[in-house]
């Protein structure tokens, strides 16, 4: 049975479901061609960018130049990286900058009259000084400034607390034609009003960000579920390399902080990794020391743990200038306060979390998926860029590349949401009576218990015998979590715990397809790296290399 009327219907020429600086600059920019609508899971200002406190890496100084940029980022991927696309995105670096002062933007800079420049931090892995910062809230003045450049355009339309659930084909409006396996748009909860949305276009964009939720310990903010990335796999969209999850090395360690990192720059800046004795242990591990690549520094503190049984390492800013870390970094020195650590004059108490994910959805270089009407941008897609392992600061510049390129892109698309949907599918209607809420505590639990078997069997340092483990217990949850979408109201709760579950069978099948360690991936019964890098790639329904028999697990809503 279905009630009258059905979910309300949104056209746009353009939908951006994500609100970070990747959806945000391709609103502004293919907002010249076309109607664009963003709809964004919580506030606009919240997302992955926002937490960004590095900053953004592009060439700006004489001293550098754009093959050190280029040979930095392909060092990091490990052998990943399509450098075709790199030196492209390196040398749109300048425009790209300019583009954003013309925003507002104020980078932070030194000196005074005909002297002043940039001021340039320098992260793990870059060889020159060229991060671009606004101080250490280099993400939040972006976010800030584009939203508001956003707010204030008619040709763009923003909807927060509008929460995507699932893309929809031509065929799903009973279209025949060769519309029939275009995507042309998505259903969408409103979760004020706790009802479903249709909102057609003639190109989506999934701009949804991260992953880092479906970990224990992590540095993004809760509503990093993945929800993009598992809304084109269900649609059958190419997704490549989710083995590759970077962990940060450095989020801080305290009862009472949540999700709080320490940036890269600090040690940029000359802070150094003790373990309890005080002993700087990084130089034992890479000749860059503390400089090292994120994973090779992630890796060296977990190892560093687990030999000496400590549950944190340290960061150590004791010899440097307290004006200079104060001035440098307020926002870090304050927060750092509020947890009763003097970040200038103590040992400042860091974990590894899980922080960024490197893989996605598979984009050539426009930020066309494999599926037409499609593009992502962004943390959730898979560009190339990054490889196995992405380097400090290179996020943001992708980010604004790809959505210039995808930008200039879907000008080209054709347009089909004018048209009338012929008929819809009746489970787009709410039922009369309405489903019996699922407990809190099943919720909580199972959401907990995923968490748990990712950063327990499929973390830093993995092998294949815990990966089967955690399969095993995954799709297990997975098929409790099914019959709880199935049988309980459409709540966004419900809806991410669905995806963080199905997301981490996803890493897990790809973890076990690679058989090296190579970057992010390190595993044990792998511990070399195969001569030839190639890519993990998953498509639903098909087989990965070295899975015959793959399944992909229960799904009562395929």
């Amino acid at each position: 049975m279905r009630t009258r009327p059905g979910p309300s219907i949104h056209r746009s020429r353009y939908l951006v479901i994500g609100s970070g600086i990747a959806g945000l600059q391709f609103a502004l920019l293919a907002a010249a061609s076309g109607s664009v609508r963003v709809v964004t899971k919580k506030e606009s200002r919240e997302s992955n960018t926002n937490y960004a406190q590095g900053g953004i890496a592009a060439v700006v100084s004489p001293l550098d130049d754009f093959e050190l940029h280029v040979q930095d980022t392909l060092t990091a991927g490990d052998g990943l990286c399509r450098e075709d696309v790199v030196r492209r995105m390196v040398e749109a670096g300048p425009e790209l900058i300019q583009r954003l002062l013309g925003y507002g933007i104020q980078f932070s800079r030194e000196g005074a009259g005909e002297g002043e420049t940039y001021s340039l931090g320098r992260e793990g892995g870059h060889s020159r000084r060229r991060v671009l910062h606004c101080r250490d809230l280099t993400g939040r003045e972006i976010e800030a400034r584009l939203l508001a450049a956003c707010q204030s355009h008619s040709a763009i339309t923003l909807a927060e607390d509008h929460m995507g659930l699932e893309l929809i084909r031509g065929a799903d409006l009973g279209w025949q034609d060769e519309a029939a396996d275009r995507i042309v748009g998505a259903r969408v909860l409103d979760r004020r009003k706790v009802a479903q949305e249709i909102y057609l276009a003639d190109a989506v964009i999934l701009a949804t960000g991260g992953c880092g939720k479906v970990y224990s310990y992590t540095s993004n903010p809760d509503i990093a579920t993945g929800d993009g990335l598992v809304m084109a796999y269900r649609a059958g969209a190419e997704v490549r390399n989710l083995e590759f999850v970077q962990f940060h090395p450095t989020c801080l360690y305290h009862p009472d902080a949540k999700s709080f990192l320490i940036s890269e720059a600090v040690r940029g800046e000359g802070a150094v990794l003790v373990n309890q004795r005080g002993e700087q242990f990084m130089p034992r591990y890479h000749p860059l020391a503390d400089l090292a690549p994120r994973d090779v520094v992630a890796r060296s503190i977990d190892r560093e743990m687990k030999t000496s049984g400590e549950h944190c390492a340290y960061l150590d800013l004791r010899h440097l200038d307290r004006k200079h870390v104060e001035e440098r970094f307020p926002n870090l020195v304050a927060i750092c306060r509020r947890f009763g650590i003097d970040m200038a004059g103590e040992l400042v108490p860091v974990v590894p979390a899980a922080h960024y994910m490197c893989g996605g959805v598979a984009v050539d270089g426009l930020g066309r998926t494999t599926l037409p009407g499609l593009y992502a941008v962004g943390e959730v897609a898979c560009t190339g860029v990054h490889g196995a392992n992405r380097l400090a600061s290179n996020s943001l510049l992708e980010a604004v590349y790809f959505a210039a390129a995808a930008a200039g892109s879907v000008a080209d698309e054709p347009a089909v949401v004018a048209r009338r949907p012929a008929s819809l599918p009746d489970t787009w209607f709410g039922q009369e009576e309405p489903a019996p809420q699922v407990e809190a505590m099943i919720l909580e639990h199972d959401w907990d218990l995923v968490r748990r078997v990712m950063w327990d069997y499929v973390g830093i340092v993995r092998d294949r015998e815990r990966l089967d483990i955690a399969l095993m217990r995954l799709r297990t949850i997975r098929a409790t979590v099914e019959t709880i979408f199935a049988d309980s109201p459409l709540v966004a709760e419900v809806v991410e715990l669905r995806n963080i579950a199905l997301l981490g069978e996803l890493i897990v099948l790809c973890a076990r397809a690679r058989h090296e360690s190579r970057g992010l991936n390190f595993t044990l019964d792998y511990p070399d790296r195969l001569p030839e890098a190639v890519d993990t790639v998953l498509c639903r329904g098909a087989a990965l290399d070295g899975e015959s028999s793959f399944e992909p697990g229960p799904d009562h809503h395929a």
